[in-house]
């Protein structure tokens, strides 16, 4: 049965590629695969595919990189496959309606959050920088808007104390691919039944720049803590001590009154580097040092003073 329906598959980055080695898995008939072209990356700014690209090629499937979704010649050869469906993960364009109408049973995305919730191009570290407890995936028709179109199915998933914008990346990944599986076979069985979105309820997830990362040591401790996890691995939590930049992985917040300003260190364990914030203190556990390697605390203090007092910015 799930070589009926012929699919016209558009995703980019690592998010998507779970979702399409499962349709590969599972003998659906992807008949194309749309990415975005490669692009210059590293220090080096060597050209390379994205990873959606790797794995088509990997497994077996004609990829097309357009440089834009938009014109009429695109559509006209996407047409050409005669494609059932899209399945859209990822992709990192929004598709025109001219391009939206030619699946004959429409265009489906998988979105990592609760939809009308999280709408965006970062739902996964929003979540965990705003102290959610629950997010999830939800698969949804998709329109002209940005993430607007009717739901189809969703799948709840708790963030873990411990989550951060990485390890929640790839659960959701492989969630997302299961939902996506359903929401095939709903399509196949003749049971879609799409809901409209509570627009009035929709808050916005807006792409992560460098700058989110930076510490504002006057927010709770808290909060700090949780968006560490959010920007990890990308954009980093980061402060400067003088005009050295430092940077954040691990961290808990520790409740104590202190009168001393946002950002100073302050007395803790002999091992520990204890900073003032809007509420509480921030221990930083884990850290990387001068030498670009991520070290444990005790290990930084070794080779790097901070004494009491010390104002971090």
């Amino acid at each position: 049965m799930s070589e009926t329906l012929k699919i016209v598959f558009m995703g980019t980055p690592d998010f998507a590629v779970p979702t399409l080695q499962t349709l590969h898995d599972e003998g659906y008939r992807v008949v194309l695969v749309v990415t975005q072209p490669d692009r210059p990356k590293g220090r080096g700014r060597k050209m390379l595919p994205p990873p959606v690209k790797e794995a088509a090629i990997r497994l077996g499937y004609e990829v097309v990189q357009p440089e834009s979704v938009k014109t009429e010649a695109f559509a006209d050869h996407v047409s050409g496959y005669e494609p059932d469906i899209f399945v859209v993960v990822a992709f990192g364009h929004i598709l025109p309606e001219r391009l939206l109408k030619v699946p004959r049973l429409g265009a489906v995305n998988i979105h990592a959050s609760l939809l009308p919730k999280y709408r965006g191009p970062a739902p996964i570290q929003r979540a965990i920088i705003n102290g959610e407890k629950e997010t999830g995936v939800t698969t949804m028709f998709m329109d002209k808007g940005l993430d607007t179109g009717d739901m189809l199915l969703s799948e709840r998933m708790a963030i873990t104390p411990d989550d951060t914008g990485a390890t929640l990346h790839d659960r959701l990944a492989v969630l997302g691919a299961e939902l996506l599986t359903r929401t095939l076979r709903c399509f196949q069985e003749g049971e879609v039944h799409p809901i409209p979105q509570a627009h009035g309820q929709a808050t916005y997830a807006p792409i992560l720049t460098k700058k989110d990362g930076h510490i504002d040591w006057g927010k709770p401790a808290q909060s700090l803590e949780a968006l560490i996890r959010g920007v990890t691995p990308w954009p980093g939590a980061f402060f400067f001590h003088g005009e050295r930049r430092l940077r954040i992985f691990r961290a808990a917040p520790v409740p104590m009154d202190t009168n001393e300003p946002p950002g100073t260190m302050v007395r803790g364990f002999s091992d520990e580097l204890r900073v003032a914030t809007g509420k509480g203190a921030l221990s930083i556990l884990e850290i990387q040092g001068k030498s670009g390697k991520r070290l444990g605390i005790r290990e930084f203090l070794r080779g790097y003073k901070l004494p009491l007092g010390t104002i971090l910015h």
